[in-house]
């Protein structure tokens, strides 16, 4: 089971999922590839994804975030892959988009650079944090959506034990899926759609 300390690491099999931090942040959104690099203890082997891509990942402007860190920053981790020789490389993401609302649900979402996907640290970080998040107090389901053809994000997110769960408008991105998974196994999403998810059980 994860570490469930908020600020601590969490380790998996490959990974490093280290909290990120108000200072990273910023030196993120500031374009500052050097400064993540020191606040992370990491080097990112890959493309610089960039300020724009950045804010869309974390679906809240600098300002919003630095307004309230705790609540927007909610179990956001680096994906950090250590190496015999003492090297450690960031290698993607997973955020939740804030904390949980009134009803207690999380919404996860992750994402790899480029040169380190189809080595399966998607779904090794979204698994643990899936787990780690249904752990801690107040949290009563997570979520996830993504494009219905998108095979590779669909499975990721079925291999963290989550189902179907119903649709929603995106107003740029379309029609996407929602998925769910909720700690006691019962209940229904917002909007009254019925969940066929059986009782939480660790899917990774």
């Amino acid at each position: 089971m994860p570490d469930t300390t908020s600020m601590d690491p969490i380790r998996t099999t490959r990974l490093e999922l280290v909290p990120i931090t108000l200072p990273l942040v910023e030196a993120a959104m500031g374009d500052r590839c050097a400064d993540v690099e020191r606040i992370a203890g990491a080097r990112f082997p890959g493309k610089w994804p960039g300020p724009a891509l950045i804010e869309r990942a974390f679906s809240a402007s600098l300002e919003r975030i630095r307004a309230n860190p705790t609540v927007r920053l909610w179990g956001d981790r680096l994906m950090i892959v250590p190496t015999v020789t003492g090297d450690r490389h960031i290698v993607g993401s997973v955020v939740f988009h804030g904390a949980p609302d009134d009803d207690g649900v999380v919404e996860i979402a992750y994402g790899v650079e480029p040169s380190s996907q189809g080595q399966g640290y998607g779904a090794e970080a979204t698994c643990a944090m899936v787990e780690w998040a249904l752990a801690q107090p107040g949290v009563s389901a997570v979520t996830a959506s993504t494009f219905p053809w998108h095979a590779a994000s669909v499975k990721i997110i079925r291999r963290a034990g989550m189902v179907h769960a119903g649709w929603r408008e995106h107003d740029l991105l379309g029609e996407l899926e929602v998925f769910a998974r909720r700690r006691d196994g019962v209940g229904v999403l917002r909007g009254g759609v019925a969940w066929e998810t059986a009782p939480a059980r660790r899917a990774c």
